[in-house]
């Protein structure tokens, strides 16, 4: 009997040693899996265009690297983001996307909301808080409070942007030589409500500014452009519309159906953004909305966030990028056209977050002027968030 005792301690120290060899091994395995970056021989930059991109104020709409086990702090060798490599590709605002839930396969045609959750599988391998594992308000607030943490570990390095305020202090202090990134949290879709309004206070509380309406499966707000039905705005989609056009966000149409986002568009009149996406008649995808609509989001005064993966741009190098940057600039104007990465979203990419001097390169290249650089690379982001920044 102590034989078989002590045989059964030795497996279960076993066991034990291969579980956690796993839960340490396995998060990082999928991060790298998922967000490759292709790669390649450093892209070439002219004195001029490195030093064009110095005097930039870059920002980017979208990216998901809270949902990754990372420290923001340190270069990593997985993804696309971190606070070293922003710093190297002088960014200066950088939008943190909180994604709650997501389908198994992510299928640009069709999922079912009751298809498997990968997040589910990512929180509980992650070891993320166990409030976590089955709400997804928590998810986003769980999101939150990494970045927070973050920035009070940074020595002032990454400060995230609640405010106006906030953000003219993020902009003064880069203007002074300081080294500063600001950082602005949003949600993939609007399911972590969980269908309470009163959530929307929490959310807000948290630092989330920058709110979508749906990711790839129908919600209770409306339809998925990866859902079944193409449905439109539920009244609960309409409530959340109207709180997010009264309090300082900016809504995101990135991942709706078409019939959601045009009756967004009627029921606002502040602008409203997609925030990584691509040009149908550049890139004929589904993933990509019809310009009649990409021009009715242009009305609002909004912006579209070019993305940076082949589904979206048919071309991910910083040439193809730029190409489907000028060809967003044909459909909607200089004026409406920024930046959405989509970095470390399970995409893969031909540059990080250090490289986008090669991306002012490519710009240049595709024949636009400065000052339409200046405008896509961040100054058209800046200026829908100081439309809708709270004060």
């Amino acid at each position: 009997m102590r034989l078989f005792g002590k045989w059964i301690g030795r497996v279960l120290f076993v066991a034990g040693l291969l579980l956690g060899a796993f839960l340490l091994l396995a998060p990082a395995i999928v991060d790298r899996v998922r967000n490759p970056v292709v790669s390649h021989a450093p892209y070439p930059v002219s004195p001029e265009a490195q030093a064009l991109h110095d005097s930039l104020i870059v920002g980017d709409w979208h990216a998901d690297t809270l949902l990754w086990k990372r420290d923001l702090l340190r270069r990593n060798s997985n993804g696309a983001v971190d606070l070293p490599r922003l710093e190297e590709g002088n960014v200066a605002l950088q939008v943190f996307t909180a994604v709650t839930k997501s389908p198994a396969g992510l299928n640009y045609e069709g999922n079912s909301a009751e298809s498997f959750d990968n997040i589910t599988a990512l929180a509980v391998g992650q070891l993320w808080p166990i409030r976590t594992w089955d709400s997804l308000l928590q998810r986003a607030l769980f999101q939150a409070k990494k970045l927070h943490r973050f920035e009070a570990e940074s020595d002032g390095r990454l400060r995230i942007v609640r405010t106006q305020r906030d953000l003219e202090a993020v902009l003064a202090a880069r203007a002074a030589g300081e080294r500063v990134t600001g950082a602005l949290l949003g949600i993939e879709g609007s399911h972590p409500l969980e269908g309470d309004i009163a959530n929307m206070d929490l959310l807000e509380a948290a630092g989330h500014r920058v709110i979508g309406l749906q990711h790839f499966f129908d919600n209770d707000l409306g339809g998925s452009l990866h859902g079944l039905d193409n449905a439109g705005l539920t009244d609960f989609g309409r409530i959340v519309v109207s709180e997010i056009e009264k309090r300082g966000m900016v809504m995101d149409l990135a991942h709706s159906s078409p019939r959601v986002a045009a009756e967004a568009l009627q029921l606002v009149s502040s602008p409203v953004i997609v925030s990584h996406t691509g040009i149908y008649s550049h890139c004929e995808v589904k993933r990509n909305f019809l310009d009649a609509l990409m021009i009715e989001v242009a009305r609002t005064g909004g912006v579209i966030g070019i993305g940076f993966w082949k589904d979206v741009t048919c071309d991910d190098s910083p040439a193809g990028v730029a190409g489907a940057i000028k060809a967003a600039i044909a459909v909607v104007g200089e004026d409406h056209v920024s930046l959405g990465s989509d970095y470390d979203g399970s995409v893969t990419t031909a540059f990080d977050s250090s490289e986008l001097a090669a991306l002012t390169q490519a710009l240049m290249e595709a024949g636009l002027s400065d000052a339409q650089v200046r405008k896509v690379m961040g100054e058209n982001m800046l200026r829908v968030l100081r439309a809708r920044l709270p004060e």
